[in-house]
């Protein structure tokens, strides 16, 4: 998988996490009231949405540093090995965004930690190709 089609679903992934927390809006507020601007007497979200809502933040949050990155890398690595290894680092990020989803909101807490790390890596990994050009 090449770093463009990784970066393309990453993001694409990244900007569909909402509607995980908002079907359980839906559920708690009714969904003509969860369409209304939020009110503070709104019933809270169910704890497996609050955390799929503050996993959402995190992975927007990350996206942020990768994404620079990853534009960056495709721009400018072209040496053959060095884009095999952007690739990977790509697939690498993907792969670890979506375990931290998953295990941030079904609160697995090793495995959130370790595909955090995973994808924290694959961003220093892109920077450290970029800065050895």
């Amino acid at each position: 998988m090449t770093l463009q089609l990784s970066l393309a679903i990453t993001a694409l992934f990244t900007a569909s996490l909402w509607m995980v927390y908002v079907l359980n809006r839906f559920a708690v507020v009714g969904m003509l009231r969860a369409m209304d601007v939020p009110s503070d007497d709104w019933p809270a979200l169910s704890l497996w949405a609050q955390r799929a809502k503050a996993a959402h933040a995190n992975a927007v949050e990350n996206l942020v540093v990768f994404a620079p990155l990853a534009l960056l890398a495709i721009v400018a690595i072209k040496e053959p090995g060095a884009v095999a290894a952007a690739n990977t680092a790509g697939l690498v990020f993907l792969a670890a965004r979506v375990v931290h989803f998953v295990s941030y909101t079904l609160s697995i807490p090793y495995l959130r930690t370790v595909s955090f790390l995973a994808g924290y890596g694959a961003t220093v990994w892109l920077a450290v190709l970029l800065v050895g050009l």
